[in-house]
């Protein structure tokens, strides 16, 4: 399980030519069933994904396919978490 975590790295203007394109990559995301969740930041610095179903190479080639990485307008950062603790209602995440 991955969170990868966004920062925006353009003004917020330039940041909303790009968010329905980004939406579109992340619905197939949903799809293929490997995120859990996403969500913008409060602040609005940037968002977070929660991944699931998916090798740390697979996620960065994934990563590579949204448009927010193909127009520079993000950088990410990945963590690898492995749960050793969940609410049992969490429990069908795991892998």
């Amino acid at each position: 399980m991955f969170i990868v975590s966004l920062s925006y790295k353009k003004d917020i203007n330039e940041v909303e030519k790009f968010i329905e394109p980004h939406m579109q990559f992340l619905i197939k995301l949903y799809e293929d069933k490997k995120i859990i969740f996403s969500g913008r930041k409060n602040p609005r610095t940037g968002g977070v994904i929660l991944f699931r179903n998916v090798e740390k190479e697979a996620l960065t080639n994934i990563l590579k396919q949204d448009p927010f990485y193909q127009n520079e307008v993000a950088d990410y950062d990945i963590t690898e978490v492995i749960p050793t603790k969940y609410d049992e209602d969490f429990a069908c995440f795991i892998e």
